[in-house]
């Protein structure tokens, strides 16, 4: 344990082979700091795997996420907000400092998030839900199946074209085909999206939002979406991205939300964001940060840009010097 630790720079050198004592935990919760696991510093199953994985895997982590940064197209402004998907964390960015980090649960490996860049236009407190047509057709008609009375135990309602409501007792819940309905769960302490959603428009149709399951973030293996990030202590980050407008002081944020009023909240400035996938990086203070490949990204990424170096290596493939074979 010693020297593993100390050929990844967590211990100093020492020739100690004494019983566990606090120098060795010490360098157990750096350890543990940089892969994202509770800094406990005892060993646990999740640190022993990550102290398990080779170093060709480490080296691999690292050029894929060069990779990624040397191809990453993003306006990065004044103000913005990166969520990076493996660390399962997001950070709200002033003047290149991070302001605001906030645990975030993402999605999970059949149901993985997306990595994208848009804008942040506006906070909803006290939203509604719309259940994506794919979780009507297999979660909520499940529970249909098994409890008639799931759709309104859970505040839902089943509504056809131009809103109209439509008797669940009348909708097909076999979860065959496509549903020619929509389900939404309304506002309040019940709902999936908790308290406030971040809509930032994209073409994943996902977004940034609260949860009624608080308890999830106390985990470090946070990957339980069906692809939205799901935002701890979300009031904190609507109030600074509602900062330049004075009326939406955190105390206002919390003061409707407890009125139970839905209220939409149009951003005066767009503030962009980027999810993304790095599994390694270093921060400032030169300590390298490892995640999971979670979504398994890493490989497909470096495998595609082998195959694409080997085709234009081959004679008269490569751009620079098709033209010479004319």
């Amino acid at each position: 344990m010693r020297k593993r630790l100390i050929i990844t720079g967590d211990l100093a050198a020492d020739k100690s082979t004494g019983p566990y004592d606090d120098a060795l935990g010490e360098a157990v919760k750096r350890f543990q700091a940089r892969h994202g696991l509770a800094a406990t510093g005892t060993m646990t199953p999740r640190t022993l795997t990550a102290l398990n994985v080779s170093v060709h895997k480490r080296i691999q982590q690292l050029e894929a996420s060069l990779e990624r940064l040397a191809n990453m197209d993003f306006k990065f402004g004044e103000r913005y907000v990166v969520v990076n998907i493996p660390a399962a964390y997001a950070e709200a960015v002033e003047k290149g400092k991070v302001m605001r980090r906030y645990r975030v649960i993402v999605g999970k490996t059949d149901k993985p998030s997306p990595t994208l860049t848009a804008d942040i236009t506006s906070v909803n407190l006290n939203p509604t839900w719309t259940v994506p047509s794919s979780i009507s057709k297999t979660e909520i008609s499940a529970h249909m199946r098994k409890d008639p009375g799931y759709i309104q135990r859970m505040h839902m309602e089943v509504l056809g074209a131009n809103d109209s409501p439509i008797d669940p007792h009348s909708v097909d819940w076999s979860g065959s085909r496509t549903p020619n309905f929509t389900v939404r769960q309304q506002s309040g302490a019940w709902n999936a999206l908790g308290a406030v959603k971040i809509d930032m428009p994209n073409p994943y149709s996902v977004y940034m939002h609260d949860t009624n399951q608080r308890n999830l973030f106390a985990d470090d293996y946070r990957f339980d979406s069906h692809g939205c990030a799901r935002v701890d202590n979300v009031r904190d980050l609507a109030a600074w991205l509602l900062k330049d407008q004075p009326k939406w002081s955190r105390a206002e944020i919390d003061k409707v939300i407890a009125s139970g009023t839905r209220e939409d909240v149009h951003l005066t400035s767009k503030v962009p964001v980027a999810w993304i996938y790095l599994t390694a990086w270093m921060t400032k203070d030169q300590v390298i940060q490892f995640r999971n490949d979670i979504y398994d990204q890493d490989t497909q990424l470096l495998e595609a840009t082998a195959e694409e170096a080997a085709f234009f290596n081959q004679a008269g493939n490569h751009p620079l010097t098709a033209h010479l074979a004319q």
